[in-house]
């Protein structure tokens, strides 16, 4: 175990030491500095607790990886996850909503937080619309699918799967439940959400395409006799994911700070734990010793892109998103063992 978290301990060390000596320089305040480091603590929490079950599908995704893929996940994918969504996307929101350059809106963070904060809650709708809609579709994918054997909650699984049948159903739900929340919101918001709500749907078809493509090629190769070690449509897979369960955590972030230094700090730590969870499932066999642990973080995908969609109309606390999360992944573990110890 402590092979899979030296690295997030390193890291977390190395954040909080920073934090002191940032804040000690900005405040000056031995208690004002202190409360800062216990901010970042709790950031990297919150991040924990609402990304745990996007750790339990990169396990699922990691599995089926060439370990060269997998490695590049976990070392590129990570600055990818800490300086892209952590850092970048929140500054290109800005940049996009206040019409200023990257670089002005990241002297904005710094020099007036609570305007920098303004404008990126000013963009969840947009936000809520790409993310809820880009993760119900992972979720759906799940189990719309005919070749299925293991069901969990089998009573509405078992449906699911053979409603598979129905070509492009995922999509259409989807759609219809974009139009259902469009409908309460204001007429540029409600414009604004479907925008971003069918650019979800476009990114999670190009996403599958590309994987699709990737796959066929890799099987072309092997059957010309060829050494296949490509993971590249998973590795993409991987991003645009984490990508999406991260639009939660930066936004509720503001919840506790507007400090964009002490975010970052948090959020990182967080980031880094999640990998280590992931890591630790995969050299573990998690997923094989615990059957229906993915069905359980599936199912908190799904309900994590209805609260996204609905919290474009509806204000709903972070720690309701994090709660149903921590449950369905927690009854599939007890269902999981159950089944174990009755086989």
């Amino acid at each position: 175990m402590l092979r899979s978290f030296a690295g997030s301990l390193v890291v977390t060390l190395a954040a909080l030491a920073v934090a002191l000596v940032y804040g000690w320089f900005d405040t000056g305040s031995i208690s004002a500095t202190l409360g800062l480091a216990w901010i970042v603590l709790v950031l990297a929490v919150l991040e924990i607790s609402l990304s745990f079950d996007n750790a339990v599908v990169n396990a699922a995704v990691l599995t089926e990886m060439d370990p060269v893929w997998q490695r590049r996940f976990l070392t590129w994918g990570m600055l990818i996850a800490v300086f892209g969504m952590r850092i970048v996307f929140p500054l290109l929101i800005v940049a996009l909503a206040a019409g200023v350059g990257p670089v002005d809106a990241l002297i904005l963070s710094l020099t007036q937080p609570a305007r920098y904060e303004a404008v990126v809650s000013g963009a969840h709708g947009a936000i809520a619309g790409f993310g809820g809609a880009f993760l119900l579709l992972v979720g759906l994918d799940f189990f719309l699918d005919r070749e299925k054997s293991v069901h969990w909650i089998s009573w509405i699984e078992r449906k699911l799967a053979w409603l598979a049948l129905v070509r492009a159903l995922g999509i259409a739900l989807v759609l219809a439940l974009l139009l259902i929340v469009a409908r309460l919101l204001p007429g540029h918001e409600a414009l604004v959400f479907v925008e971003a709500g069918v650019s979800g749907i476009i990114a999670h078809i190009a996403v599958e395409a590309i994987g699709t493509v990737l796959e066929a090629q890799a099987a072309a190769r092997r059957v010309a006799g060829a050494m296949v070690r490509s993971g590249l449509g998973g590795f993409v897979y991987l991003n645009v994911l984490d990508a999406s369960f991260s639009f939660d955590g930066v936004i509720g972030a503001f919840a506790l700070s507007n400090n964009m230094v002490i975010i970052t700090l948090g959020l990182t730590i967080g980031a880094m734990f999640v990998r280590s969870i992931t890591l630790f499932m995969v050299r573990q066999g998690t997923l094989a010793q615990y059957r229906f642990l993915e069905h359980g973080a599936f199912w908190a995908i799904i309900a994590l892109g209805a609260i996204m969609l609905a919290s474009a109309r509806v204000e709903i606390p972070e720690t309701v998103t994090g709660l149903i999360g921590a449950v369905l992944i927690g009854l599939s573990l007890w269902s999981s063992r159950r089944a174990a110890h009755s086989a």
